[in-house]
């Protein structure tokens, strides 16, 4: 059972009490990340999302790390492209002391000036990370052939000529712009009863700020090819086609086709370009649900000498796939691992924090397990051959890194 409470200020508590667990997760989860950003600060989101770890007006940086060690608790952060969420797990017992120093890095980091320019060293090395592991790059590369200059095609790390920018004022001028309590959920989820809202509620219920934000732009889905030039053992290419947003009611019926056809190691994708051909280790496709458009993208790294078999094998499963459909067996079997991975998800309170969070943050809404379960089974070859006609009705983005020679 999910309790749901909307502050005086706006801002949205959701508990799940699991009485059987010892533990409790506490995340902050805010509609902020590279999509509401500009050219000029591109990477700000990803980088205040650090900084809240640098020291508050009383703890250090060394203090928080330690506050969460001696009690046994993780806590971390992560930034998407529409928002950004800190964590942390600890004993049942600790709930309250977690919470305090989530609340304090929150509202009273104190984004010191030395500190943020020791942490522009440590994002700059993630990012030169980054950039030296091509498999991971180019799917920001295939972002930016969809999207073209819309922030959905920015990077969520930025770059260095951005993050030499970012002052203080910077961090506090977007905060207020972006922290605003309509924009933020605190999810809950554990051994804890609904006492646990009006604590949380106590640090986070009364705190204002003026919503500054505009409504955001629609992304065109853009057919682009974006190749870069890079000594690398292996070409890796991503291809990507026009999807679903979050909440539409065909979702399902993509993830089922997707699964199928990229999703796992029984998919179509798997088994024809790895075990049949020995084109590639790592070859798969997922699906990005986002706002208001999603992007299914298929990734594959092979030699580059093999370049041109990889693509014209991928293109001929995706033709194949848009002539036949899906076979029974492939359709219910879909289904049964799709159930099976939802019910293993909801096993621990991170990922049921996660999901709570996530949903309340997007959709303002929570279905039942039996509701989703209900929606997976109602996917049928018509709904599965709707979404095939839509995503694949168009010509794909490409994007590829490769040697100069594999072009």
């Amino acid at each position: 059972m999910i309790e749901k409470h909307t502050c005086n200020n706006g801002l949205r508590i959701v508990l799940e009490n699991i009485p059987a667990v010892r533990s409790v997760t506490i995340g902050i989860w805010v509609l902020t990340g590279s999509r509401n950003e500009t050219t000029e600060n591109n990477g700000i989101s990803h980088f205040l999302e650090h900084m809240f770890f640098k020291g508050t007006k009383t703890r250090s940086a060394q203090d928080i790390a330690e506050a969460f060690d001696s009690i046994g608790g993780q806590v971390n952060a992560f930034t998407s492209k529409e928002y950004t969420c800190f964590y942390a797990r600890v004993l049942d017992t600790h709930k309250d002391y977690a919470l305090e120093i989530l609340a304090d890095m929150f509202f009273h980091s104190s984004f010191d000036e030395e500190e943020m320019e020791r942490e522009k060293k440590v994002v700059l090395e993630e990012i030169k990370m980054y950039e030296d592991t091509p498999d991971d790059i180019v799917h920001d590369l295939l972002a930016k052939a969809s999207y073209g200059e819309h922030p959905l095609g920015y990077p969520i790390l930025g770059t260095e000529e951005h993050l030499k920018t970012f002052k203080p004022e910077t961090l506090r001028n977007y905060m207020k712009e972006c922290y605003t309590p309509e924009n933020i959920v605190i999810s809950v989820a554990g051994n804890t009863d609904t006492s646990f809202i009006r604590k949380v509620e106590s640090y986070f219920g009364h705190f204002q700020s003026k919503n500054q934000q505009t409504n955001m732009l629609k992304p065109t889905f853009l057919a682009n090819n974006i190749v870069r030039n890079k000594d690398t053992e292996q070409a890796h290419l991503c291809l990507g086609y026009d999807g679903l947003p979050i909440g539409n009611s065909n979702v399902y019926s993509l993830i089922i086709m997707n699964n199928v056809l990229g999703g796992s190691m029984s998919s179509r994708l798997f088994q024809e370009v790895r075990e049949k051909q020995g084109l590639a280790y790592a070859v798969f496709s997922y699906h990005s649900s986002f706002l208001d458009n999603g992007l299914l993208t298929i990734y594959a790294g092979t030699g580059k000498d093999q370049l041109p078999v990889l693509q014209d094998t991928i293109y001929q499963t995706v033709d194949q796939l848009i002539k036949s459909g899906l076979t029974d067996k492939e359709l219910n079997n879909s289904k049964e691992q799709l159930k099976g991975n939802l019910m293993l998800s909801l096993e621990s309170t991170n990922s049921r924090m996660s999901r709570n969070g996530r949903n309340e943050l997007l959709l303002h809404r929570h279905r039942t397990l039996d509701e989703m379960i209900q929606e997976i089974d109602a996917v049928n070859h018509e709904s599965i051959h709707n979404v095939i006609t839509k995503t694949f009705k168009q010509t794909s983005s490409k994007a590829l890194i490769a040697p100069q020679e594999a072009n």
